[in-house]
């Protein structure tokens, strides 16, 4: 394994890292959107609808690019794999990451689709700090 094996485990770590950072400022939109949508169902207005709604598609801009930061987490995993011959075991990460965004942005108009996206994102951030402390311990 050696050189290659370090090589390839610091790119998976730096694109979990991303991919971490990515889900944890979708998480921090999904949360004003959140509390917008609140607001908005008490207090409706144009200006709140706005307001609401502008963080609303700020998390979902959000939410793609963790999409493609996971994908590429991914794709650094499997590298991970080629090179210790399956013993890291990322299956299941893998798996979850292919089907996570799966209508994840359907309509994010209802406040319980934004609390349900956060749920998910919550779900995805736990899962990349599970593989990344793998990746360091191993």
């Amino acid at each position: 394994m050696g050189n290659d094996y370090e090589k390839e485990k610091q790119e998976a770590i730096e694109a979990g890292e991303s991919a971490l950072s990515s889900l944890r400022e979708a998480k921090h939109e999904l949360n004003k959107a959140r509390g917008w949508g609140i607001f908005d169902i008490i207090h409706g207005g144009l200006i709140t609808t706005l307001i609401k709604h502008t963080k609303i598609d700020k998390a979902q801009s959000l939410i793609n690019e963790a999409k493609w930061q996971l994908s590429r987490f991914v794709k650094e995993l499997r590298d991970v794999e080629d090179v210790t011959g399956g013993i890291f075991g990322i299956g299941d990460f893998a798996t979850f990451a292919d089907f996570f965004f799966d209508g994840l942005i359907a309509d994010f108009y209802v406040q319980s689709k934004i609390n349900h996206a956060r749920a998910q994102v919550d779900e995805a951030i736990m899962r990349v700090e599970t593989a990344l402390t793998r990746l360091r311990e191993s």
